[in-house]
Order: structure tokens, then sequence, then C-alpha cells
């Protein structure tokens, strides 16, 4: 599933998530479905920790993380 938002696109399979920016950097960052965070309640954040490696980025709408729960089967905190 691939869903678009204001800095990019999200590409998503049941098993791992892959970010890619628009713009002149045009920025890939890849986690697994199980590292994954999903905050809510206004913030809209995605964020990823993988132990070696973390970062965040802040959706468009509260819409974009409910798309995100349902792909990847987790849950907005």
């Amino acid at each position: 599933m691939v869903l678009e938002y204001k800095n990019g696109k999200i590409i998503m399979t049941p098993h791992e998530i892959v970010v890619k920016t628009s713009g002149e950097n045009m920025v890939v960052m890849q986690a697994s479905a199980e590292n994954v965070v999903l905050i809510g309640n206004g913030a809209n954040v995605l964020s990823a920790n993988t132990g070696d490696m973390k970062w965040s980025i802040k959706l468009d709408s509260e819409e974009h993380l409910t798309q995100i729960a349902q792909q990847l089967g987790c849950e907005i905190m």
C-alpha cells in the first residue's frame, strides 16, 4: 500500500514500512513493522526505533495513522 503525505510517500507491507521524502534531499527511511510506534491524540507521529537507529515523522492527519495501523496491524498510542 502507498500513502501520499505532504512531504513524500509511505510504502507499507504487513512486515515493513518505507518512508520516502520528496524535495532535494530525497531521504529514505525503512523499519520493520514491529519497530513502529504510532502516536495519536493530535500529534500524528510515526516513529521507529530499531535500537541503533531512531526516526520519526509528523503525518498530515489522524486518518493517515489509522491507515498505517490497519496495514501494519499495530495500535495507535
